[in-house]
């Protein structure tokens, strides 16, 4: 038998669909098919166990999307009852008689009198559209106007929650899709909520055609008296209409406990009793005013005597069960209080703890972190972390993104563990448009800078883009901007990012693979932090760490005579020579450089010093002012004719005159001659004099 069943329950499970859907057909069906008495018995029963149902999973559910399939059973079931109605009415009006369930009705609840059922239907009626319905609407229309409006602010602390690692993306995931679901079920809750109104009017409006035309019927064709006709169909007429507004009542009351229910985690029997029932304070002080009330003569002393006892004991109950629990936790805080304050402590100094990087953006902005666009800021951000990754060879940190009061509504600010490096503002509903080549634009705007290069840029309305793109202007959108700007930040402060953490993440992910070279190199050769500090000298310079194998095993080769990062870091660089020098050739595969002048390379060679941030050359001032006069002038012939600079100097100055210019020509490399392949072709373009 228990395998018939099994049996019975898979193939359900697998046809389950078209079960449903063959149901929801026939529903449609009972308005056109004649139904015989039997059969619309078993179906009022139906209808109203399904309405019961209902009524009960609403009781235990803890959070409107456990039963997010409400709206969609509120129209089928309303559908239901009105396809029954029409069945019942037919069978009143052509046969005098509409089964049992109705029959049952109509003498339990009227007995002799049918205008006393007349009464309880039209309360009922009347109870469930000016009450129950409507209220239920009401607080569907609020509620969803209210999570739409707190979508953004919700979306954000997701984010927020992902950035910071607090969560997985496949939980940041499923929180935005319940977002989404639970602001259509309040949409869907406020629509269909309607279908219950015109429930309740269809069914006044049946009931007086049943009274009515069976009256007609029988008392004009059929000769019987109207007297008689209106005793036999009023109790008909009134028992059907009860046996379609109970369940119509019990779902509306569904409805309205569903979407007044807060999202506490809990069913509402145990909130209901654990907030009504759990302050002692109030049970007892309700007691006292119940058994004053029972001592004044006026009113029945033994009713408001007992329920003022029940409430006594019960708030005597209570406050000894609260007295035990507080002892407990005394009890419990002082065993644990030394462990506890440790372990406070630990986690403050956790909770703390900057961020590496941040995006802090003003109120203005909170749309472009919209899930709901699919050109969002923070599928971005992730595009981007993926681009630092394939270009760089870095695993960025998560992002966090936060709003921030304190900050323009159109302003953003881009920090690194806690400390603001960068910054700018957008509008959300203009345009940045660009001209590289003149900065004399013929467009009204907002005049700024293009935050990433520094370039005179201009903010536009709408209505100008399509002038600005016939003149020939770049036009960026606002999210790439700050996109944009934030590549180029991790980018400029990669070597920074790149911590220890960072570096044994990079370390594990290749260690499958190449587990020989990792083992070789960490610890017994090189520490972790000696190879945090190569790789962070290579990102200084923008050299990219992705081919991380052949650094490792440079390391390896070298590491065993010298512990000198600097002189480290020269050798990977000879080894990744090919990598470094293919982003500077030319489209005819030519390096075009600035060399250094022989006297110069000397001067710097033989007054060469180690300092806490590395080698560099102890020159006069005034010298080290010609030699940047002199690069200066010769980068600004270079950009004229569109050649980027580069400077190739000899392998031994070149740590220490890099060194020498990076704080005011940060961008320039300097490259030696043992870093540029054989096969690649050299081309002087200038050259650096001390004069």
């Amino acid at each position: 038998m228990a395998g018939i069943l099994r049996k019975i329950i898979t193939l359900s499970n697998q046809y389950i669909e078209y079960v449903v859907a063959f149901t929801v057909i026939a529903v449609i069906g009972i308005i056109i098919i004649p139904m015989p008495a039997p059969l619309l018995d078993l179906l009022l029963v139906f209808n109203i166990t399904l309405s019961v149902i209902m009524f009960l999973l609403t009781l235990f559910t803890k959070n409107v999307l456990e039963f997010s399939t409400f709206p969609t059973l509120l129209l089928i079931t309303t559908m239901l009852r009105l396809s029954l109605n029409i069945s019942s009415t037919r069978l009143i009006l052509s046969e005098g008689y509409a089964g049992q369930v109705i029959d049952a009705f109509a003498n339990f609840v009227t007995g002799n009198n049918y205008i006393v059922g007349a009464v309880i239907f039209i309360i009922i009626v009347i109870v469930q559209m000016i009450v129950v319905t409507s209220g239920a609407s009401r607080v569907s229309e609020v509620s969803a106007r209210f999570t739409l409006d707190a979508m953004p602010g919700k979306q954000m602390a997701i984010d927020a929650d992902l950035n910071s690692g607090t969560i997985t993306e496949a939980i940041a995931k499923k929180r935005r899709q319940d977002l989404q679901r639970e602001a259509s079920f309040y949409g869907a809750m406020d629509g269909a909520s309607k279908f219950v109104k015109g429930d309740a009017i269809a069914s006044i409006i049946i009931t007086l055609i049943n009274l009515v035309g069976g009256i007609l019927i029988y008392g004009v064709q059929s000769g019987i008296g109207v007297v008689e006709a209106l005793n036999v169909f009023g109790k008909l007429t009134i028992g059907d209409g009860l046996v379609s507004q109970i369940p119509s009542l019990l779902i509306s009351v569904a409805s309205g406990i569903l979407v007044t229910r807060s999202d506490d985690g809990l069913d509402f029997g145990t909130s209901v009793v654990g907030e009504l029932f759990g302050v002692s304070k109030a049970i007892m002080v309700a007691a006292v005013i119940l058994l004053l009330i029972a001592l004044v003569p006026a009113f029945p002393t033994l009713p408001f005597l007992i329920v003022a006892l029940i409430l006594g004991g019960l708030g005597y109950l209570l406050m000894e069960n609260e007295k035990n629990e507080n002892e407990l936790a005394m009890t419990k805080v002082e065993s644990q209080k030394e462990t506890s304050n440790s372990g406070e402590r630990e986690e403050n100094i956790a909770t703390y703890q900057v961020e590496p990087i941040s995006l802090e953006i003003g109120y203005g902005l909170i749309s472009l972190v919209d899930e709901g666009n699919d050109d969002n800021l923070i599928n971005h951000i992730t595009a981007i972390r993926r681009q630092c990754a394939s270009e760089m060879g870095i695993m960025v940190n998560p992002i966090r993104i936060r709003d921030n009061l304190q900050l323009g509504p159109n302003e953003y600010t881009i920090k690194i563990k806690g400390n603001k490096v960068a910054g700018g503002e957008l509008y959300t509903q203009r345009y940045l448009i660009i001209d590289p080549g003149n900065s004399d634009f013929e467009l009204d705007g907002i005049p700024t800078k293009e935050p990433s290069f520094g370039l005179d840029a201009l903010w536009i309305e709408e209505a100008n883009r399509e002038k600005a793109d016939l003149k020939g202007y770049t036009i960026v959108e606002p999210v790439t901007v700050l996109v944009t700007h934030l590549k180029e930040v991790i980018k400029k402060n990669s070597a920074e990012l790149l911590g220890r953490q960072e570096v044994k993440q990079l370390l594990e992910g290749i260690k499958e693979r190449y587990n020989v070279v990792v083992d070789e190199l960490i610890p017994d050769i090189l520490s972790l932090g000696e190879v945090q500090k190569v790789l962070q000298n290579l990102l200084k310079e923008n050299v990219p760490i992705y081919d991380l194998v052949t650094i490792l095993e440079a390391l390896a080769d070298n590491g065993m005579m010298t512990k000198d990062i600097e002189v480290l870091t020269e050798q990977v660089r000879y080894t990744l020579r090919r990598t470094i020098v293919k982003n500077y050739l030319n489209r005819d595969g030519v390096l075009m450089v600035m060399t250094v002048h022989p006297d110069l390379e000397e001067l710097i060679g033989n007054n060469i010093q180690k300092s806490m941030s590395g080698s560099i050359p102890v020159l006069q001032p005034d010298i080290i002012h010609k030699v940047f006069d002199n690069i200066n002038h010769s980068i600004n012939s270079l950009m004229i004719n569109g050649i980027e600079p580069i400077i190739l100097t000899s392998p031994k100055i070149r740590i220490a005159f890099r060194n020498l210019i990076s704080f005011t020509f940060p961008n320039v490399p300097v490259l030696s001659l043992h870093e540029i392949p054989n096969d690649i072709e050299i081309e002087a373009v200038g050259q650096v004099e001390k004069l």
